[in-house]
């Protein structure tokens, strides 16, 4: 039985846990995801990206850096030269959008990709060469 200056909420919880509402719920005896690691104030953020899976929602700017960096894994999955140069070509002009400022996101300097170099990589990757 609860104090007479037991609260509604606090009531309510008593009455729970005496019904075993809160007994074998997930994670009974485990410990705390994250417990002793450093503390992060964006924690619930990146929970929240990682859980809802929003990894899209980067700036622009950094989209096509990402893109730039990437590049060779995406031409991979191409099955002509023609289409590897075009996704060489698009992603050549995104980063001379990004290089002027012209998109969103944190200032960036990223260097032009090399068509011929991506091509070549393109047909040893795919026993072409």
């Amino acid at each position: 039985m609860g104090s007479p200056y037991e609260s509604h909420i606090d009531r309510q919880i008593r009455e729970a846990r005496e019904r075993g509402d809160f007994d074998d719920l997930p994670g009974t005896g485990k410990p705390i995801p994250g417990a002793g690691e450093h503390y992060d104030e964006d924690w619930w953020l990146k929970s929240m990206v990682a859980r809802e899976n929003l990894g899209g929602l980067a700036p622009t700017s950094l989209k096509i850096r990402k893109a730039a960096e990437d590049i060779l894994d995406e031409a991979v999955k191409k099955n002509s030269e023609q289409t590897v140069r075009q996704l060489v070509a698009d992603l050549n002009k995104r980063i001379e959008q990004a290089n002027r400022g012209l998109v969103d996101g944190p200032p960036v300097v990223i260097a032009r990709i090399d068509v011929d170099e991506i091509v070549r990589d393109w047909r040893r990757v795919k026993g072409l060469a």
